[in-house]
C-alpha cells in the first residue's frame, strides 16, 4: 500500500539507510549488497567494523514534492529521519540488517561479546573463527573469539600457511656458521666447513687463501684469491726458465716460434710448411735433408726429400764416409767381375783405363758374371784313360788319330795304330799296303 500511495501521489525521493556492516580489518573493501545504491561510512567500531549509510535510489519513484517521514515511508523495524529539504532517510537500527524500505531483521550478534568464547561475530552471526584461518596441516584452537593456529608435534613451519615434517637440514637455516662457509648435517648435527679455496675458522668466518702475491711463496702467485704456480703464466708449449718476483720467465723451445706467454708452436707441421731450401719437416723444424747426410768430399742431391750421396766423377770412395782421387787399383775395387773371377787394371780398345776380368785358374765361364771350377787341373786328377783338357777329364783319343786309324787311350795319351793290312802314319793317314812281285834270282 505504501508504494501504491507514493506512486499515486507522484512522489520521488532518495532513501537513506544506516546499516551495520562488520569489517574484518579497517581499509578492506566491503561487498555491496544491492544495486542502485551507494555506501558511505557512518560509524566505525574499535575492532574495525563499520556502520555505513546506504543510499537507495528507487527508479520507480518520480521526482515530486517530498512529505518527509509523515506517512511512515520506511519498512518494518526501520527508523526514519528527515534530511535536508525534508527528504526521508530510512535506516536499520544497530543490531538489525536488511532493506530499511521493506524490513529490518535483528542480527544474531553485533560484536564478539555477543558470542561464546569459541565463536566470532561475523556478518551479525556467531561463527567458528577457525574456518579457513590456518594453513595446511595446522591445528586450530578458538580462544577468546580468535583462531589460534599451531603446527602438530613433529611438524614445523608457518601454521598460518603450511606445516610440514621436521627436516634436519633446517638446522642450517639460518646457518650457525661464519661467512664463506657451508653448513652440513652430519649425524644429525650441523657441521661447518670453509668453502673450497677459503681458509680459517668456519665458526667465525673463512677468508681467501690470498689477497695478493705477497701472501704466497716465492714461486707462486695469487690468482683468483688462490696461490698457484707462477709458471702457469707460460703459454702452451713453452717452458718455464725461472720465476722472478712471483712472475714466470718463459721461453719457447729451440726450433719453435710464437710467444712464450701465449703459445709456442713448431716451425712446421708438415713438409708443405717448409721453404724450397729446407723442404723437409723434422720434429717441427724445416731442414735440408742433405745437411750432414754424406761423407767428406761427396756430392748430395735430393730425390724428393731423400738425400742421394755420390762421389764426384774424378773421385772414388764411400760417399757416406769420404771420397778421394782415383788410382789404377781403384778400377778393381770393388771387384766388378763375376764370382771366381779376378780383376786386373787394363785398357779398352780406345786406350782408356778399364778393369779386365779373367776366370781363376782351373775355372771356366763368363768372367763378368760367373766362373765355374773345372773337373780337373791336371791329368793326375783324371783316370788313366782320360786326359785333363780344358779342365775336363775327356777321352784323349778324340780327334787325335788319322781317319781309319785305331786309338787306344793309355796313360792319359792317345796311342794311334793303323789297322792290320794298312800302313802309314796313324796320326796322319793309313793306307792299304801294296805288294809287288819280287824277282827271284836263283
Amino acid at each position: 500500500m505504501m508504494e501504491q500511495r507514493h506512486q499515486l501521489l507522484g512522489l520521488t525521493f532518495m532513501v537513506l539507510a544506516i546499516v551495520a556492516l562488520p569489517q574484518l580489518a579497517i581499509g578492506k573493501k566491503i561487498e555491496k549488497r544491492c544495486l542502485n545504491c551507494s555506501y558511505r561510512t557512518y560509524y566505525t567500531y574499535g575492532d574495525g567494523r563499520a556502520l555505513q549509510r546506504v543510499v537507495y535510489r528507487d527508479p520507480v519513484y518520480t521526482r515530486a514534492q517530498s512529505y518527509g517521514c509523515s506517512g511512515s515511508p520506511c519498512g518494518v523495524n526501520a527508523v526514519c529521519q528527515e534530511a535536508a529539504g525534508g527528504r526521508p532517510v530510512c535506516s536499520c537500527p544497530p543490531g538489525y540488517s536488511g532493506n530499511p524500505l521493506t524490513h529490518c531483521n535483528r542480527g544474531e550478534c553485533l560484536d564478539n561479546v555477543d558470542c561464546r568464547g569459541d565463536l566470532q561475530c561475523k556478518d551479525n552471526r556467531c561463527v567458528n573463527p577457525c574456518v579457513g584461518a590456518c594453513g595446511i596441516g595446522s591445528n586450530c584452537d578458538a580462544r577468546n573469539h580468535v583462531a589460534v593456529c599451531s603446527c602438530p608435534a613433529g611438524y614445523n613451519g608457518d601454521p598460518y600457511h603450511a606445516c610440514h615434517l621436521n627436516d634436519p637440514e633446517e638446522q642450517c637455516h639460518p646457518s650457525p656458521c661464519g661467512v664463506n662457509t657451508k653448513c652440513e648435517i652430519i649425524n644429525g648435527v650441523p657441521t661447518c666447513s670453509c668453502h673450497h679455496g677459503y681458509l680459517g675458522n668456519p665458526l667465525s668466518g673463512c677468508r681467501h687463501e690470498c689477497e695478493h702475491d705477497g701472501d704466497c711463496s716465492s714461486r707462486d702467485m695469487c690468482s683468483n684469491f688462490k696461490c698457484v704456480p707462477s709458471c702457469g703464466q707460460c703459454g702452451s708449449g713453452a717452458s718455464c726458465k725461472t720465476v722472478s718476483n712471483h712472475r714466470a720467465v718463459c721461453e719457447c723451445p729451440k726450433g719453435y716460434i710464437g710467444s712464450a706467454y701465449t703459445e709456442c708452436r713448431p716451425e712446421c707441421y708438415g713438409d708443405s710448411d717448409c721453404p724450397a731450401g729446407r723442404p723437409a719437416c723434422f720434429y717441427g723444424i724445416c731442414k735440408n735433408t742433405c745437411d750432414g747426410a754424406c761423407g767428406v768430399g761427396a756430392d748430395c742431391n735430393l730425390r724428393g726429400l731423400t738425400p742421394v750421396c755420390s762421389c764426384p766423377r774424378d773421385m772414388t770412395g764411400d760417399p757416406f764416409i769420404r771420397c778421394r782421387p782415383f788410382t789404377k787399383e781403384d778400377l778393381c775395387d770393388p771387384n766388378p767381375c763375376g764370382s771366381n773371377a779376378i780383376c786386373v787394371p787394363g785398357h779398352d780398345n780406345t786406350g782408356r783405363e778399364r778393369p779386365v776380368c779373367n776366370c781363376l785358374p782351373g775355372h771356366t765361364g763368363n768372367p763378368l758374371t760367373h766362373c765355374t771350377r773345372g773337373e780337373c787341373l791336371s791329368n793326375n786328377e783324371c783316370p788313366d784313360h782320360r786326359a785333363c783338357i780344358n779342365y775336363q777329364c775327356i777321352d784323349p783319343c778324340i780327334g787325335k788319330c788319322a781317319t781309319g786309324a785305331s786309338c787306344e787311350p793309355k796313360a792319359h795319351l792317345a796311342v794311334c795304330r793303323c789297322p792290320p793290312g794298312q800302313s802309314g802314319d796313324a796320326l796322319v793317314s793309313c793306307r792299304q799296303t801294296r805288294t809287288f812281285p819280287v824277282a827271284k834270282y836263283h
